[in-house]
């Protein structure tokens, strides 16, 4: 099972303040375990909103909207894309994940769709699309 593992902004996050010699060092330790056990396949941290766009979408309208963006508690700070048994187990990862931020913070686990989940919407023309989306784009 893949998941996505989201770290939950905070207002210090959202404020550019960098973590700790002492917090890099801590979840570089993490990360290297994460990748021994063959859990971690990708992750970053993301800069604050106040860097990033949102694309709205309207029928055939885009609208482009600048950050920041006003609900810290809705946002990501941070990703990893885990592989693992099931949620249990990507549960009890996160609860050895060092805190990532000063003071209270939430990490948020999210199972990614599997092809086989649309099992029932896929034609043959369309599996062949994203057989070929995915085949160029695996690493």
């Amino acid at each position: 099972m893949r998941v996505m593992v989201m770290v939950k902004a905070t207002p210090d996050s959202e404020a550019g303040i960098m973590p700790s010699n002492e917090l890099l060092e801590a979840m570089g330790r993490y990360n290297e375990e994460l990748v021994d056990a063959g859990i971690m396949k990708g992750g970053d941290g993301l800069h604050p909103s106040s860097k990033a766009k949102r694309i709205g979408f309207e029928g055939a309208r885009r609208m482009v909207i600048d950050g920041p963006f006003t609900e810290t508690k809705e946002l990501v700070a941070g990703y990893w894309i885990w592989e693992v048994r099931d949620m249990e187990e990507a549960v009890e990862w996160v609860k050895r994940c060092p805190n990532p931020m000063t003071g209270y913070s939430e990490i948020e686990i999210r199972p990614l769709f599997e092809m086989s989940d649309f099992a029932n919407e896929m034609t043959p023309d369309v599996e062949a699309i994203h057989n070929r989306v995915r085949d160029r784009t695996a690493k």
